[in-house]
């Protein structure tokens, strides 16, 4: 159950590094401060349910788009997230949306890759010196 939390934690957390990282680079998109956390929350189980779902579909009827599951589900995710929530939009036409999607795919995929390894590099460090600098086993 607490792998669960937390995989759910750091999902959230990748998805929220994210969508702050597109609405830095991507002028067109714009969130409302105080609906973040609802559109963090409504695009992280967009994805979690949508790229199980088209990865499927994609290996039994495309194979080849497989590779593009995560960007195609980025894209569907923050189309179907500015349609249920007020708080997330994205101006300007195709452009941004797609500038908007790769920032958001690429950022999230290295935020779960990344967050990890930090998360235990810190709790290996708070061991440490929780035992007086002994070497944790």
């Amino acid at each position: 159950m607490v792998r669960l939390l937390l995989s759910a934690a750091l999902f959230l957390a990748s998805a929220a590094i994210g969508l702050g990282a597109a609405l830095l680079l991507v002028d067109e998109m714009s969130v409302d401060l105080t609906s973040f956390i609802f559109v963090v929350v409504i695009f992280a189980v967009l994805q979690s349910v949508l790229a199980p779902f088209m990865a499927r579909v994609a290996a039994r009827n495309a194979p080849a788009l497989l590779g593009g599951v995560g960007l195609i589900t980025t894209v569907v995710s923050l189309l179907i997230t500015t349609q249920v929530s007020d708080g997330l939009t994205i101006d300007g036409g195709i452009g941004p949306w797609l500038l908007a999607s790769l920032v958001v795919w690429l950022v999230t995929m290295l935020a779960t890759l990344l967050l990890p390894f930090l998360l235990a590099a810190f709790g290996v460090k708070a061991l440490r010196e929780n035992r007086g600098g002994a070497p944790v086993v």
